[in-house]
């Protein structure tokens, strides 16, 4: 019998009280997954991640405690303390966005949930729109069954006419060929940027209609604003 269900609940059960949710399941064939502390290839990677503002909370608690200040990296490092110890638990291995080798996170997400990125370069979600995120991942060594299958017919900015996102940005920095970092960075430093996206959040981001109910509390929009910015 699977073990899959079981490690699901539990994961559930261990990361649900910071935020963290179960965001997809990706499987892989023989000697394809990426590697276990063994040395051996993973059999299944389950992807970790936040929906909305469910970590916000959480995480700027343990953030204001007096150990934490200081930290250049705080969200990368607490997802490592909450995450990590689940990991372990579960006889697991555990993968970060940042740290190297660079495991490709997006490629999983868009396996496991079917998406695709939007002209943002965020993974657009059905659903959650552009709010939403993955801090982690778990490999097994045996293969997880997968209790949840999303399949979407459409994608939000396939049948997106008015791409509220592009021609929400003030310098033209979110097009639909992509994102280009460099000007949105330079429009930050600006006295405008200060004004508007540093203010209330990336204003092509925020036009998004798709998934407006789980937009980030401004306090989190502030922080990822603030790294963006770096």
């Amino acid at each position: 019998m699977s073990r899959g269900p079981v490690i699901l609940e539990q994961l559930r059960a261990a990361l649900g009280v910071d935020g963290v949710f179960v965001r997809g399941i990706v499987s892989f064939g023989d000697g394809e997954g990426p590697l276990l502390a063994d040395g051996t290839a993973a059999q299944s990677v389950v992807l970790l991640g936040n929906i909305g503002g469910s970590i916000w909370i959480p995480f700027s608690r343990w953030w204001q405690l007096p150990e934490n200040a200081g930290r250049p990296d705080p969200l990368d490092d607490w997802s490592k303390t909450v995450i990590r110890p689940v990991a372990s638990s579960l006889g697991a291995t555990a993968y970060f966005p940042s740290d190297p080798p660079w495991l490709p996170f997006q490629r999983w997400a868009m396996q496991a949930e079917g998406l695709k990125a939007s002209p943002l370069g965020i993974l657009i979600h059905p659903v959650y729109g552009v709010w939403h995120g993955y801090r982690g991942a778990l490999g097994f060594a045996d293969a997880i069954e997968n209790d949840f299958a999303p399949a979407f017919p459409q994608h939000p900015c396939d049948v997106c006419v008015d791409k509220p996102c592009v021609t929400a940005c003030p310098v033209a920095a979110v097009t639909t060929a992509g994102f280009d970092v460099p000007s949105c960075r330079s429009h930050l430093r600006t006295r405008e940027g200060q004004a508007d996206c540093m203010a209330g959040g990336c204003l092509a981001r925020n036009a998004c209609p798709i998934g407006a109910g789980y937009r980030y509390p401004a306090e989190q929009l502030a922080f990822h604003m603030a790294a963006l910015q770096l």
